[in-house]
Formats: C-alpha cells, structure tokens, sequence
C-alpha cells in the first residue's frame, strides 16, 4: 500500500524522532521541518499541502536507482543532486520504504560525526 503525502510525512517524522540525538525546527522558512543529529540535517520534511515530499540524503549509486525505480522519487530539491533524494506519494512508496531511508540517511550522517559528537548508538 503506497503512503499519501500526510501519512508519508508523519512515517518520516516518527521514524526520525526514533532516532538517538535527532532535533527538529525550522531555520529555513516555516514550509521546512528540518531534522538534524548533532547539528546536521538528515531529513526535510515539507509542510506545504501542495508539495507533501520529505527530502534525505542517500549514496549516490542508491539514489540514482530509487530515481529510475520510483516515479515519485527525484533529485533532492535545493540540495546537492547526487547526494539527496526527495520523496513524494505515489506507487511504490511505502511506510517501510520512507522509514528506511529516513535511517539510511541518519545513518550517513552519524557516520561522518566525529566520536565525540556522537549521540548513544541506536
């Protein structure tokens, strides 16, 4: 079953807020929230009702094959277009799928902190 844009938003959400040391705001504008471990961003969820897409950072190799698999997943908006994948409802994008690249992006991102930056391992 694919996720709407509200139900894929708050899987995104629920599964960023799982995470160890993950805060949330809105420094850009108030259309953005912007999920953050150790001051880095990981997940942009847009709260705008006619662009419902959450926005995480994915290798490279990966996010080209979720580009041509899904048609509902792009380049990464207003961000480096290899490294980031935006995720809109439609076919194929399910809650398993949106709450494994919400980790898959934490996951890069804890990676390159610095040991002493590190929240507790999940």
């Amino acid at each position: 079953m694919s996720a709407a844009g509200d139900r894929l938003q708050g899987t995104a959400r629920q599964a960023a807020l799982a995470l160890p040391g993950t805060d949330h705001g809105y420094p850009f504008t108030q259309h953005l929230d912007v999920y953050k471990v150790a001051g880095k961003v990981f997940l942009i969820v847009t709260d705008d009702p006619d662009e419902q897409i959450i926005t995480v950072k994915c290798e490279p190799e990966h996010a080209r094959a979720q580009v041509c698999r899904y048609v509902s997943i792009t380049p990464g908006r207003y961000l480096d277009k290899r490294h980031w994948i935006s995720l809109g409802p439609g076919p194929g994008i399910t809650k398993r799928l949106v709450t494994d690249a919400v980790e898959d992006s934490y996951d890069l991102v804890f990676e390159r902190l610095p040991g002493r930056d590190r929240p507790r391992a999940r």
